[in-house]
């Protein structure tokens, strides 16, 4: 099995901290491919670095030459699943989805906590959109740049753990969900510091995706996902390749 883990943002290094993550969880035989998009900013913390990340990202997804059975979106609450799903015909899972999916197995009520704060309604938004909202007692921001995680680990690990904190005593989560793919590798010591079960969606994402593969199970493709109807789109892809083996297995 070969799952394509796609970083939303241009920076190579959490890239690969994000494809080691998902590989520590994969099961023998799957295959992590990690990728970074070819544009784009270094990191996504609004609205226009997120759209720009979407186009980025189906960019990537559509010129990769290799077949492949799932792809993970790899951004926390970032735009883009929707149009991944339409482009392609095996199974995409979003990180933001997959961690409070997961978090409700595990607890009455989940929290988030993220980086900035002008991140918290793009992640609330797409927990509404997910329909996964009902269980969720809070997003909460860390104050963190997603570049500062990489470049002040132990800084980054003190407000996470702090707001992971606020978040149970004070809202009562009982699951802590980590708000950013570069936040990967921390639920131990966010674990340590709370008490409670901390997941990460990379982690998650890829058991998610692993299991529809071997369920056979991919998007339906009967209305809301259909494949784009057949139409000249000017300029697509933006960063051509030589050879194109097509997006399905």
């Amino acid at each position: 099995m070969r799952i394509l883990v796609l970083n939303v943002n241009t920076t190579a290094s959490m890239t690969h901290a994000i494809g080691e993550s998902a590989r520590q969880v994969a099961s023998p035989g799957t295959e992590i491919i990690e990728l970074t998009p070819d544009f784009g900013a270094d990191s996504c913390e609004g609205n226009f670095e997120s759209y720009l990340a979407a186009i980025a990202v189906m960019d990537k997804v559509v010129n990769y030459p290799e077949p492949f059975d799932a792809v993970i979106q790899a951004g926390y609450g970032e735009h883009g699943r929707e149009g991944l799903q339409e482009l392609l015909d095996v199974p995409v899972v979003d990180i933001t989805e997959a961690a409070a999916s997961t978090a409700q197995f595990l607890g009455h009520k989940y929290s988030v906590v993220t980086t900035l704060d002008r991140a918290v309604p793009l992640i609330e938004d797409r927990l509404k959109l997910a329909g996964l909202t009902d269980r969720l007692a809070s997003v909460r921001a860390s104050g963190l740049g997603v570049l500062e995680l990489e470049s002040d680990p132990e800084r980054a690990v003190e407000a996470i753990v702090e707001q992971s904190r606020k978040a149970v005593e004070d809202d009562k989560a009982e699951v802590i969900c980590l708000g950013c793919g570069g936040m990967a590798e921390l639920e131990e010591k966010v674990a340590a510091a709370t008490g409670v079960p901390i997941v990460d969606g990379v982690r998650a994402a890829v058991t998610i995706a692993e299991s529809l593969v071997r369920l056979g199970l991919s998007t339906s493709k009967v209305r809301t996902y259909a494949n784009p109807r057949p139409k000249q789109v000017t300029g697509w892809p933006i960063t051509r390749q030589p050879a194109r083996a097509g997006n399905q297995k």
